[in-house]
């Protein structure tokens, strides 16, 4: 922004030279009705006459003037420029998602087609967003039903071959399932639904109950804590579960044998994955929810997409993931 002129100073600039012209024309007729001439004016024996006339006559109404209309000015231009500052403010604090416009009802006339023009432009990126959205969500749903078929069949098939192409097919179905469940929570922050109430603990015990079995299977154990009672958070339970499931399965895989991952639903609004790895810090965090990053525990049956999709989850939710790294924990954090 440095070097660049703005409008409020092309006005002061304007309202100065309107007031220069002002007193020179003053001047001029001052001199004028006193019969001045340009001698007058510069002769040494008739200076002082004339500075004490023109000061008289002229410098002292036009201070009077000219102070009060500064002031006037500037705190027009200033009231004049507050709605587009306002309106810049609220951009910048608006959530990353889509729906976000400029609220034009009290913008002056003049910042009209601007600020319509930014609000169109909005309007396509948010149509072309869906229209993708929609596609991917599309193809996922027309994958799985010959996947589903395909896997049938394999379970009539014996060998390694047919185990070996099962796990390709386990791993395709978990790729589609990622890829629509990251179309949905998109086009859900697109065109918001509803939000629920939703108790954490609850959820924490439920998607506990549903994965034991196989953790157990594994080699592992699980474990579920409740510390602050049932808080609940207003999102969708679904996408906030899936988040949830995403962090435990990454914790599990990070765990090694015979150790136990526990999920902690508090204190307040928080829900905690503790494993018994080496613990994450919040830099690889974020190096690892971007897609397709991975770290040496990540599952080799993905696209890397597991902690970028429960991203993408606890932004629509107004939240955030975070990593301590000593208590060896990932954490949901909604707000209060």
């Amino acid at each position: 922004m440095s070097g660049r002129v703005s409008v409020g100073q092309r006005l002061s600039l304007g309202l100065s030279l309107i007031g220069l012209f002002g007193v020179i024309a003053l001047i001029a007729m001052v001199s004028l009705q006193y019969g001045f001439t340009a001698d007058e004016l510069l002769h040494f024996s008739t200076l002082a006459y004339t500075r004490n006339e023109l000061i008289g006559h002229v410098g002292l109404p036009i201070l009077v003037l000219l102070v009060p209309t500064v002031l006037a000015a500037r705190w027009v231009i200033l009231r004049a420029f507050r709605p587009l500052e306002a309106a810049a403010h609220a951009i910048e604090a608006a959530p990353t998602e889509r729906g976000v416009r400029i609220d034009d009802r009290d913008m002056p006339a003049e910042a009209m087609p601007f600020v319509a023009a930014i609000n169109r432009l909005l309007d396509r990126l948010d149509s072309v967003a869906r229209e993708q959205e929609a596609f991917a969500a599309d193809v996922a749903h027309e994958l799985r039903t010959p996947l589903s078929i395909l896997s049938l069949e394999l379970d009539r098939l014996e060998g390694r071959d047919a185990i070996a192409l099962k796990e390709e097919v386990t791993a395709m179905r978990r790729l589609i399932d990622q890829l629509l469940l990251m179309a949905q929570v998109n086009v859900e922050a697109a065109a918001p639904l509803p939000a629920k109430s939703i108790d954490l603990a609850t959820l924490a015990e439920d998607l506990v109950a549903r994965l034991a079995p196989g953790i157990i299977a594994g080699g592992r154990d699980i474990a579920v804590e409740v510390e602050d009672g049932h808080v609940a958070v207003a999102g969708h339970r679904e996408a906030i579960m899936a988040a949830l499931r995403n962090l435990v399965e990454n914790a599990v895989r990070a765990t090694p044998a015979g150790g136990t991952v526990t999920v902690v639903a508090g204190p307040g609004t928080r829900l905690r994955v503790r494993d018994e790895g080496p613990g994450l810090a919040q830099d690889d965090l974020m190096r690892l929810m971007q897609r397709h990053e991975r770290d040496a525990f990540a599952s080799t049956d993905g696209a890397g997409l597991g902690l970028a999709i429960a991203h993408r989850i606890m932004v629509a939710h107004r939240g955030q993931i975070l990593a301590q790294q000593e208590a060896r924990e990932l954490i949901l954090s909604f707000q209060q």
